[in-house]
């Protein structure tokens, strides 16, 4: 029987448990019964054919626990789909701090805020040597948005302990040319940045301008409103850390335009956080354009998803690329999952195209 997939995750929060609530949740399904995900295998790799086998956060109901219980703990509000989790060995490291939290997160009731541990902090010495002792191939970065330096700690982490990197938050490493040089000379797989969610706001939002562009629609203002309850969401109310976020939102929208809109005719991300919506995240949408003698119209749509289970089904997809690519030597940024996962690649495609890259990349096209 082949070796699983060994991971390791920064950040056991909601999307941390929806994953891996899914690496067991599939564990008796079949490809007839794969109802959720977009590869039933991808490089001789099943959907729970993965292992977590290093996990670091900075939550004290979280550090210290085993793995298969701290992804049920609070703050964690996401839907429980497998509760039935077998115990993993692996237990919660203390992670390093620096901007991984919003400091307003601490005046929040005990469902929403954050209780920062009071282990000391590891060096980063000491998160390196702890995964190269686990074994993990692959580290992902689930920190919250606007973890700048933070994620830039981690990214180094993964470099020295030659790892491969799969960036889901709106901090740019494999878009930044100089971090995608070093995982390139270090013939490291790099898939980033900011995972796009299997059927979420933002590839809906895409899709919908495409065709408008494929329909000959000039498009001339559209927004794109967020609410949720999750931690992310009320993380994302200190604005300063909304930067990159709006960015890669604006620019996956922005990309697959006819015509480039003027920023005050665009406006794309998240709007409030709403406590009792917990992991389920609303959008609305709504676009203005011209038809055929310049005859106006106009779209409006609601759509309402649960979260972090939208971003585990593109994560188990991104991480058995990663691991497909480790096994050819192939490293650097890999352009096709990239494209095809994220809001912020490098270079940006059209989901089209993107899809047709990452089926000729699993085929070895």
């Amino acid at each position: 029987m082949k070796e699983k997939i060994k991971i390791a995750i920064v950040g056991v929060g909601n999307c941390a448990s929806s994953l891996i609530q899914g690496l067991h949740f599939y564990h008796n399904k079949n490809a007839d019964d794969s109802i959720g995900l977009m590869h039933w295998e991808i490089g001789g790799y099943q959907p729970w054919e993965i292992e977590v086998v290093a996990a670091f956060d900075i939550d004290k109901r979280k550090v210290g626990e085993e793995v298969s219980k701290a992804i049920f703990s609070k703050p964690n509000c996401t839907t429980v789909f497998c509760q039935d989790i077998p115990e993993t060995g692996v237990k919660v490291q203390m992670g390093k701090i620096l901007d991984g939290f919003s400091k307003h997160l601490k005046d929040y009731d005990d469902h929403s805020t954050f209780l920062i541990a009071d282990n000391t902090e590891p060096t980063e010495e000491e998160v390196v040597n702890l995964l190269k002792a686990s074994g993990a191939e692959i580290l992902l970065n689930y920190l919250p948005v606007g973890s700048e330096e933070a994620t830039r700690f981690y990214a180094n982490c993964a470099l020295e302990a030659e790892l491969a990197f799969v960036n889901n938050i709106p901090v740019f490493i494999a878009s930044d040319p100089i971090w995608a040089q070093r995982f390139k000379e270090k013939n490291l797989p790099l898939i980033g940045d900011d995972i796009k969610a299997q059927l979420g706001a933002t590839i809906t939002h895409r899709t919908l301008t495409d065709l408008f562009r494929k329909r000959g629609v000039k498009l001339e203002r559209t927004y794109q409103l967020n609410t949720g309850g999750n931690t992310d969401f009320l993380n994302m109310l200190n604005h300063t850390r909304l930067a990159s976020k709006k960015t890669s939102k604006t620019e996956s929208v922005q990309s697959v335009m006819a015509e480039r809109l003027p920023n005050e005719n665009i406006h794309v991300g998240p709007s409030d956080y709403v406590s009792w919506q917990n992991d389920n995240k609303v959008c609305f949408i709504r676009m203005e354009g011209k038809l055929f003698g310049d005859v106006p119209m106009n779209l409006e749509l609601r759509l309402s998803v649960e979260d972090s289970p939208n971003s585990a089904g593109v994560a188990i997809d991104a991480i058995r690329c990663a691991k497909l690519a480790l096994s050819r030597g192939e490293g650097g940024i890999l352009e096709a999952a990239s494209a095809y996962f994220c809001k912020h690649p490098a270079i940006q495609f059209t989901d089209d195209e993107a899809f047709q890259m990452l089926e000729r990349f699993i085929r070895l096209e």
